[in-house]
């Protein structure tokens, strides 16, 4: 990495890093600026490329604030130190780079403690702590994504301890420390769970639907009661999960019903009713179903692989309900889809075929089951391989089909109608005796 940043400062005026057609400087201008005014330049350069979600380009302007920064400044400056740390949020935030976002913070953190500032004026003390703070977020994410789970934790107490300080400093406002203790109590909630530890996990929910509710920002709340019912259902607590979910779903039909939330909490409830033992909640499932797939279409497009697998889930509670006739029609229809989303040879449109293929086997529909599955079987053949649990499944069905004789005679017809012979017809000349001649 060291190496990838000092090229960084020498990189050349007519890469399009510092291409003069976006800077209005010319390639003179760009040689003979002076690495202060250049360091300037890039920081902004970098906001704005952020702004514009352009993030790779704002990484490498990132990259070259590091160097730039050295060159300045020198190794042991707070600057440094807050250089590595935004470019170790970049990694995490915007390109998930766990590895890559613990190297900088943890050269950043390296370089704290020989910066002056920690005893210095109260502005530099305000800058070191805050820098810090973004350290331990940063980490904590970074370990998490790694699955670090015991430095994750560490990292994010210790970020809400930094928080603390800084707030009784007058460094922070208090939206802003709001968002970040919301930030904190989210992150902690995922790590106790991951570690099986639920009841700290749902204490780390309730302190994020508090602060919610204090700033008056309800419907973000729908994430909460989601982590929730997630942890809820890790323990078995069904009941508890539908609580969740509806108090969620309440929530998101409220406040953006056709949106994507919306679609996927319609989804997860009628998955946890269409599995609940009580028969009372098939009907709500169903209309769970309906919803989550309406809003889907109408926030992703009926092309979406999320809309394709909420409506597969539907045809196999349709399935389950004793309605195979329905769940073969969205079947059907849905194969156009899957072609042009997933392609023609793809696990998605196998799955397909072998769902209805299964369907009018029970049916007795042989001939077309035999068609179907014919189809299915060619698919996962090379998606797989003929040796594949799957492929050899659908094989013996192929099999035992082709023995039922209405298959069978069929088969023989086809059979005869590709081997009969061709006729050839010679016209007779003029001496002939007039006899025709076939071609066997």
């Amino acid at each position: 990495m060291m190496g990838s940043i000092d090229r960084a400062v020498n990189a050349s005026p007519h890469s399009n890093v510092l291409s003069p057609s976006q800077t209005g400087y010319t390639k003179k201008e760009l040689i003979l600026m002076a690495p202060e005014e250049k360091l300037k330049y890039i920081e902004s350069r970098a906001q704005d490329r952020e702004d514009n979600q352009e993030f790779d380009a704002c990484i490498q302007d990132l990259v070259r604030c590091v160097a730039l920064t050295r060159l300045v400044y020198g190794d042991g400056n707070l600057k440094l130190a807050q250089a590595h740390a935004r470019l170790a949020k970049a990694y995490f935030q915007f390109k998930g780079w766990g590895l890559q976002a613990q190297e900088h913070s943890a050269q950043a953190r390296e370089l704290l403690p020989f910066c002056p500032s920690i005893s210095s004026c109260r502005s530099e003390k305000l800058e070191v702590l805050m820098c810090l703070l973004n350290i331990h977020l940063t980490q904590g994410g970074a370990y998490l994504l790694t699955a670090n789970l015991e430095e994750a934790e560490c990292s994010f107490l210790e970020a809400e301890r930094v928080l603390e300080e800084l707030h009784q400093h007058g460094g922070i406002n208090q939206e802003e420390k709001m968002k970040t203790e919301l930030e904190v109590s989210t992150a902690l909630s995922r790590v106790y769970r991951r570690q099986n530890r639920p009841e700290e996990a749902l204490s780390q929910c309730e302190k994020s639907l508090q602060r919610l509710k204090d700033c008056g920002k309800l419907e973000k709340t729908c994430s909460v009661y989601r982590d929730m019912a997630a942890i809820e259902q890790d323990k078995g607590h069904v009941d508890q999960v539908i609580e969740h979910l509806s108090k969620a779903h309440a929530i998101a039909m409220s406040h953006s019903p056709e949106e994507l939330e919306g679609a996927q909490i319609s989804h997860s409830l009628a998955l946890i009713l269409s599995a609940a033992a009580e028969p009372h909640h098939n009907d709500s499932a169903g209309h769970y179903f309906e919803q989550s797939l309406s809003a889907y279409k109408n926030s992703a497009g009926p092309l979406d692989p999320a809309f394709l697998t909420a409506q597969d889930d539907f045809c196999r509670f349709l399935l389950l309900s004793g309605q195979q006739e329905r769940c073969v029609e969205i079947q059907r229809a849905s194969l156009p889809s899957k072609r042009s989303t997933f392609g023609d040879l793809s696990a998605e449109v196998a799955d397909t075929l072998q769902l209805i293929g299964s369907v009018e086997m029970s049916e007795g529909r042989v001939k077309q089951a035999h068609k179907t599955m014919t189809k299915c079987l060619e698919i996962q053949s090379l998606l797989h391989g003929p040796q594949h649990k799957k492929t050899k499944a659908t094989q013996k069905a192929v099999d035992m089909l082709a023995r039922v004789p209405e298959v069978a005679e069929r088969q023989r017809g086809q059979g005869r109608r590709k081997t009969k012979p061709h006729t050839l017809i010679v016209v007779p000349s003029s001496g002939n005796d007039g006899n025709s001649m076939s071609d066997s």
